[in-house]
């Protein structure tokens, strides 16, 4: 029983190339490849009203986007964030030079706990940075209220929240600023690619100055910038993502539901469930692996995949307060973390994308089973 191609984590969705040749033909005959081009606009036009939000800057990918909407932000001091995310979340404060407080997590959807946060609130603390892990939504308004009563900034990465809604309003509409990731292995993508997210048209005039090195006009600099900006040929490639994404939604959630009705049963392996209210993008699917129970230990498991050709991810694991150059925080004691480092030792995602055969599925649930 085992696969004859390798099984990813995760497999790109791209636009049919028939449809993209006539794009990339008009490129060329225009020689605009960047700096604001036509498709660059139409698809910042686009993306807002196809996520429902106001204000969107297209960046060359999320990590730039998160460390420019920082800047623009004027974080400085120290920042709660979570140490369970992919690690390019704190890498944005580090560059900021800002110091990252990591804060536990809350084990029913591996967010930030709001239970947890007022008491790592410093005279130093200037915002938060929760993560929608797996694209499931934090607990906004407990996070908000928070923030209003310290007054502090509230910046969501929202790397795996693309399309993600609560109560039928994007969650990219909460807090400051949200920032998006475009990568490969996302459930939309643009090869590479993000976005920010703001509320005023201000703040998004000053964002896309900060992701060209701070020009405000062609001979005036009005901040020290970076080069962020997204190429015409991925804005392009982006417009011809967006035909398709609700279609590949429902067959990612068909995947989900299947993964779940074959597992329910089998002692030691736990899974996150849909939230009420929440219209989720299905973008990972996460096992969670009770050694005592199972009787294997997720490491155990993981390998056992590999050799059947099936090559899940262990996301998140280390976790981000466990990497060298994190782990000297006092934040990032072992005692300080618990649930997150519990959930890290156990986590394993399943392949999920919208290719993925309804037989592969049956095989990998096999492979846990026996």
């Amino acid at each position: 029983m085992k696969s004859q191609k390798k099984i990813l984590v995760t497999q790109p969705v791209l636009p049919p190339l028939e449809e993209f040749i006539p794009l990339l033909e008009d490129i060329w005959e225009s020689k605009w490849l960047t700096n604001n081009g036509k498709y660059h606009q139409e698809f910042e036009k686009q993306l807002a009203d196809f996520l429902g939000v106001k204000y969107i800057s297209l960046f060359s990918n999320g990590t730039l986007a998160l460390i420019s909407a920082l800047q623009e932000l004027r974080i400085t001091g120290e920042v709660i964030t979570t140490p369970y995310s992919f690690v390019a979340t704190t890498h944005a404060l580090w560059w900021n030079g800002i110091k990252p407080v990591f804060v536990d997590i809350e084990p029913k959807h591996c967010n930030l706990d709001p239970e947890k946060i007022e008491a790592a609130i410093t005279p130093k603390t200037t915002a938060i940075v929760p993560v929608h892990v797996y694209g499931n939504p934090c607990n906004v308004e407990a996070t908000q209220k928070i923030a209003d009563k310290y007054g502090l900034k509230v910046i969501y990465d929202a790397a795996h929240a693309f399309g993600v809604e609560k109560s039928g309003n994007s969650v990219l509409n909460y807090g400051d600023i949200s920032v998006l990731s475009f990568h490969a292995t996302k459930v939309f993508n643009t090869i590479e690619g993000g976005a920010v997210i703001c509320h005023d048209e201000e703040t998004k005039k000053r964002i896309d100055y900060l992701k060209n090195f701070g020009f405000a006009g062609e001979t005036k600099v009005i901040a020290p910038g970076i080069n962020a900006k997204m190429n015409e040929l991925q804005a392009a490639y982006g417009l011809l993502q967006l035909k398709t994404f609700d279609e590949q939604i429902t067959k990612r959630k068909i995947i989900a539901d299947t993964y779940r009705e074959l597992l329910t049963n089998v002692e030691g392996i736990s899974f996150l469930k849909d939230i009420d209210g929440v219209k989720h993008n299905y973008a990972y699917f996460p096992i969670f692996v009770d050694e005592k129970k199972y009787g294997m230990s997720r490491d155990k498991l993981y390998e056992k995949l590999k050799e059947h050709n099936i090559f899940g991810r262990r996301y998140f694991y280390p976790l981000i307060s466990n990497f060298s150059t994190y782990q000297g925080l006092e934040s990032a004691r072992f005692s300080n973390l618990p649930v997150a480092n519990k959930i890290a030792d156990e986590v394993i995602c399943l392949p999920i994308y919208p290719e993925l055969e309804i037989e592969n599925i049956k095989m990998i649930v096999d492979l846990i089973k026996f």
